[in-house]
């Protein structure tokens, strides 16, 4: 099977859309999914960045939504042929983690979604000259026309829905809900720093506000504090002086939760100290520094955790997210614009300087 694919072959080089061939037929428990739509997520330009620990070349992509066109059958969750689906990331399903309903902190999270997949799983992708390329990223590898994925990964939707759209609702804007509506579980009443208003952050303040929270969004762009003030927050400029306190005086003596995007320990440590007693702040971005931790900053019950894709268990909480989005309260589409896939390295840039807030690839269809 022969199809259009979006190909990473070096860390610095830009993506080539080229014909790669699908080896392989779905195993037990797997199904072909025709690709609809694909979100781009940093994660996905983060490679780039990765030291070579990312194996290339590669199809990326771990936002995509799709058609059900083939299945293995086995242990499929019910899902068939036809059917529409958002896919999310990859879990083993056996561990404690899994067992325990928390497939994102799965004991085989890094290798399945980040480092190429585990040993024993063979490469099914080659290029055009039949050379292999690197096992599925997430699960999917979904800047293509078709993924191979575990049915685990993916959740069925209504047809009726705009399915090019519903990709990102399995990583990006999963993270920063989940944040919210899972880690911090926050209600009404409760006062909310989000700092970074990109995808995931703006969806943060989006459920935020659904659930009653008040929030103040941080960042140094314009247009993304203007669209934080649209979704309910109170915006304020990362570049003003005396944050802290702006954020302790917005938040009525400071805010319970902290949610950082950034990975700017400047960032972090006023977040810190804007938080009130027992508050906590989590972090989804990776840093690349050293954190500093200034004295006082942990004390009176204040905390820090970690948190990966909002501590979703994705068949729960995107139909809760789509539900929102139905009752008008989580627009998550105003945040996205859709490119062809051959327009992939436009899109990187766009995302990269800021251009837009959520792209998403569309594959041309029937291409096989």
């Amino acid at each position: 099977m022969r199809f259009q694919a979006a190909v990473l072959r070096a860390y610095e080089d830009p993506f080539t859309v080229e014909e790669v061939a699908l080896r392989a037929e779905p195993a037990p428990g797997e199904i072909l999914v025709e690709i609809v739509g694909c979100g781009m997520c940093r994660t996905d330009l983060a490679v780039r960045r990765s030291a070579g620990r990312s194996p290339l070349p590669a199809v990326l992509g771990h936002e995509g939504a799709g058609v059900v066109v083939r299945s293995g059958g086995g242990p499929d969750g019910g899902i068939g042929v036809g059917d529409h689906v958002v896919l999310s990331f990859d879990s083993c399903g056996t561990c404690p983690n899994c067992l325990g309903a928390a497939p994102a902190h799965c004991e085989s999270f890094a290798a399945l979604n980040l480092f190429g997949g585990r040993a024993e799983d063979p490469p099914r992708l080659t290029d055009g000259a039949g050379r292999a390329l690197a096992p599925r990223w997430f699960g999917q590898s979904s800047f293509a026309a078709y993924a191979l994925v575990p049915a685990r990964n993916a959740v069925r939707v209504d047809p009726a829905l705009p399915l090019e759209l519903l990709g990102p609702l399995g990583c990006g804007f999963l993270t920063g809900a989940g944040a919210v509506l899972n880690t911090f579980r926050a209600g009404p009443g409760d006062t909310l720093v989000v700092l970074g208003a990109g995808a995931v952050g703006l969806a943060a303040v989006m459920a935020a506000t659904a659930a009653g929270a008040r929030t103040v969004a941080v960042d140094r762009n314009p247009r993304r504090l203007v669209l934080a003030e649209r979704f309910g927050a109170v915006p304020l400029s990362a570049g003003a002086s005396g944050l802290p306190e702006r954020i302790r005086r917005l938040t009525g003596g400071g805010a319970q939760y902290a949610l950082d995007t950034t990975a700017a320990p400047p960032l972090v440590a006023d977040a810190l100290h804007a938080l009130r007693p027992t508050g906590t702040l989590g972090l989804v971005a990776r840093f690349r520094t050293v954190l500093p931790l200034e004295p006082g900053t942990l004390d009176r019950g204040r905390g820090i955790r970690h948190i990966c894709e909002g501590d979703a268990v994705p068949g729960l909480l995107i139909p809760r997210l789509i539900d929102l989005w139905r009752a008008g309260r989580f627009p998550f589409d105003e945040l996205i614009r859709t490119y062809p896939l051959a327009e992939v390295n436009e899109a990187e840039h766009d995302c990269g300087t800021g251009l837009v807030v959520k792209p998403v690839l569309l594959p041309e269809r029937g291409s096989r």
